[in-house]
């Protein structure tokens, strides 16, 4: 594809769409089975949303909004939005009535597109409220608000399937309004330009064409209102005319890897972080020599990639470990997968290694919405997993004087909607202020330090990053969750959320049929997520390690607002629920990591 002369999203679609013709091009699963839509189908549907979009009233500049979980519809309605000259503005599934509302007023929406009931529940009352002229059901919905709902199907049919004039949008024309997830606060609307997302496409293209690109299958996980995956699942599959499969949710993703053969996914590193977890679970739990022989495929995997020598015995067995092992683990992500994405948040890099060290390669990279949004990623060829590559074709990378990553480029956003002060705090003289730290290694690669707003300073003065002790507790077994506090204070303590699995097990070898709000009253268990922690801070500098806990019996999840749809933690929110218990962690004496 040449992207450097491709002037829009639609324009995209519709030359790709064409030349995929009626081959499959979006999958979902119904009723148990996977069904396709072609490229043909995705066309003629888009064309026609577009004009019955026009019809009824949307021209240029207007702001959509479009509620939907991952499906093929999602995406021709993102295309139709545009192709009509207006903004789609993507919200979350998870979104309430408040959440609805926000967006609806805060971006002066014309009109909404939902999915179907399930979801029409919080978005009709925030229209209603709103005043929107309309809104479009994918799926038949049973709505008394005062808003007109129009039915996708009736709209679709009843529009002319002709290819659209999309010729008055240009590539500096704003494409999408998205919101960013509120990991620090009331969400923004980041704008971003048809060009923004395009060169991001290309920084892509470049860098997997390594990879061999050909008939490639995404499969399609994270939600389409987050810009990573809006660019990376959406846009750049688009671009190469890859198929496109949405999975069904998180419990079944390892089912549908399997059914559904990927050679390309993006996912946020939590997700990794599960698999690691649920894998090694599962080999635990086969024992004997299934346990000792993947164990040292990892070891010997970890010194391969680290460039440490094999002795004889590992030499040998190494070709061993790859029919009875690595190729096993080939099988379960579907046999095809060329690579998978990691971005939205830092990766650990024990878990980075472990997949590499089982020959699946896992490529760190690093974004945000602001810059539509991958700045940099690392490469197949070379993979540095403590860094997160080297800025993609087209995007400049500087360090600041204090430490801050400056970024400049096409994919930087337009602004942020109606907040030109912030705007102007975020892009300085075409730089965007990123508000990370990093440095710039000897070869290029760019390595994360922390949030700058994240990062803690404690009594004495010294700079800590939350993010990298987290990654290490959550690496024990005996931890799922944990969120690190300090500021101002003179040490660290941490919220800690148990495993689920660690809690079965320890229940099960303790006779205990205790709830988890019982058995975090346990000594014993108490104990035991203390020696956990005990075990990272012998890893970390005396600053750094935690000297008291607090155990939390709730995870921190999407639906209780403690994560972000992307599985971010939310720390303003975390802090606020448990202020009193992290300040009540700070007594004038006592017994450090004993406290419930």
């Amino acid at each position: 594809m040449d992207y450097d002369n491709c002037v829009s999203l639609p324009a995209m679609f519709f030359d790709n769409t064409e030349e995929i013709g009626d081959r499959p091009f979006l999958w979902a699963k119904y009723e148990g089975k996977w069904q396709s839509t072609s490229g043909a189908e995705a066309r003629n549907k888009a064309a026609s949303l577009a004009a019955g979009l026009a019809s009824l009233g949307v021209t240029k500049g207007a702001r959509i909004v479009l509620v939907s979980e991952s499906r093929p519809e999602w995406m021709v309605a993102d295309i139709a939005i545009m192709t009509a000259g207006a903004i789609a503005v993507p919200a979350y599934t998870t979104n309430r009535v408040s959440d609805h509302l926000h967006i609806l007023k805060d971006s002066g929406a014309t009109g909404a597109i939902v999915s179907g009931p399930s979801l029409a529940k919080n978005l009709m009352p925030a229209a209603e409220e709103a005043g929107l002229k309309f809104v479009i059901a994918i799926d038949q919905i049973d709505d008394q608000s005062t808003v007109p709902v129009y039915l996708w199907d009736s709209l679709v049919a009843a529009n002319c399937a002709e290819t659209p004039n999309f010729s008055a949008i240009s590539r500096t024309d704003t494409s999408c309004l998205i919101y960013t997830s509120g990991t620090g606060g009331v969400p923004k609307g980041v704008m971003l330009s048809h060009g923004a997302i395009i060169s991001n496409c290309h920084g892509a293209h470049h860098l997997l064409q390594t990879l061999g690109l050909g008939d490639e299958v995404f499969l399609s996980f994270l939600p389409l209102s987050h810009s990573y995956e809006h660019t990376g699942g959406l846009m750049f599959p688009l671009s190469i005319k890859a198929q496109i499969y949405y999975a069904e949710g998180v419990d079944k993703l390892a089912a549908n890897m399997e059914e559904t053969h990927p050679t390309i996914m993006t996912a946020v590193p939590r997700l990794y972080e599960t698999m690691h977890s649920r894998i090694l679970r599962g080999v635990q739990q086969k024992g004997g020599l299934s346990e000792k022989l993947f164990m040292k495929a990892v070891s010997i995997g970890r010194k391969k990639y680290e460039g440490r020598r094999l002795n004889f015995g590992e030499t040998l067995m190494d070709p061993l470990l790859n029919k009875v092992v690595r190729e096993k683990v080939a099988e379960r992500f579907g046999g095809r997968l060329k690579a998978m994405v990691s971005g939205g948040a830092p990766l650990n890099y024990e878990i980075g290694t472990f997949f590499k060290a089982l020959d699946v390669e896992l490529l760190q990279g690093y974004g945000q919405t602001e810059s539509a949004p991958i700045i940099s990623c690392n490469l197949p060829a070379k993979n540095k997993m403590d860094s997160v590559g080297p800025p993609l074709v087209g995007v400049d990378v500087k360090i600041g004087t204090d430490g801050e990553i400056l970024v400049k480029g096409e994919l930087v956003m337009q602004g942020y909607w109606n907040m030109p002060e912030a705007t102007a705090e975020a892009v300085r003289d075409g730089w965007l202020h990123t508000g990370d730290i990093g440095t710039i290694d000897e070869d290029g690669f760019l390595i994360i330090t922390d949030r700058k707003k994240d990062i803690i300073v404690n009594s004495g003065g010294d700079n800590l990053s939350p993010q990298r002790i987290e990654g290490f507790l959550t690496l024990q077994p005996e931890i799922a969750q944990a969120m690190v506090y300090g500021d101002k204070k003179p040490n660290l303590v941490g919220l800690i959320v148990p495993d689920q699995g660690f809690v079965s097990d320890w229940k099960r070898s303790n006779a205990n049929s205790a709830d988890i709000r019982e058995l975090i009253e346990d000594e014993e268990f108490r104990k035991a997520i203390a020696a956990a922690i005990d075990r990272v801070n012998n890893e970390l500098s005396v600053i750094e390690r935690i000297r008291n806990f607090r155990l939390v019996t709730e995870e921190f999840t999407v639906e209780n607002e403690m994560m972000t749809p992307s599985l971010k933690i939310r720390r303003h929110i975390i802090r606020k629920n448990f202020h009193d218990a992290l300040e009540a962690l700070y007594p004038r004496s006592g017994s450090a990591l004993n406290q419930k």
